[in-house]
């Protein structure tokens, strides 16, 4: 890949249930694990909150719809653009439906979210998660 080719936002689905948040333990370079929202990159033709649909459908199986876009930015530490997209579930049951990608998915409540994820949220979705999560 050149360096000027431009990289496909990752869109990221922000979905709250009953007071959680839904997490997947994502497979990443170097053999590390690490938890993450569903995600993935933003397909020709699609918008980031279709993208953030389509990608909580095939890594966990849940069906879910697009509430807003959170906010979008470049990520500090990847270097891509992130779009954060709240959604609700709509039907089904979250699974790693994805297990070249995820091996594991789990929902958070605000007590233990810093034991998955111990670094703070971008702005936007930590004011989303502090109003939809209970703690």
């Amino acid at each position: 890949m050149s360096s000027d080719e431009v990289r496909p936002p990752i869109a990221a689905a922000v979905i709250v249930q009953d007071g959680k948040v839904l997490l997947v333990k994502r497979r990443v370079k170097e053999g590390s694990l690490s938890w993450q929202f569903p995600a993935g990159e933003v397909e020709p033709g699609e918008t980031g909150s279709q993208a953030a649909v389509r990608e909580t459908q095939e890594e966990t199986g849940l069906t879910v719809t697009e509430v807003k876009v959170l906010g979008e930015r470049v990520h500090p530490n990847t270097g891509r653009t992130m779009i954060y997209v709240a959604c609700d579930v709509v039907e089904g049951a979250a699974s790693v439906v994805d297990d070249d990608e995820l091996v594991e998915v789990a929902w958070s409540g605000r007590e233990n979210l810093t034991e998955y994820v111990p670094y703070p949220f971008y702005v936007p979705v930590q004011a989303y998660l502090d109003a939809a999560l209970s703690s």
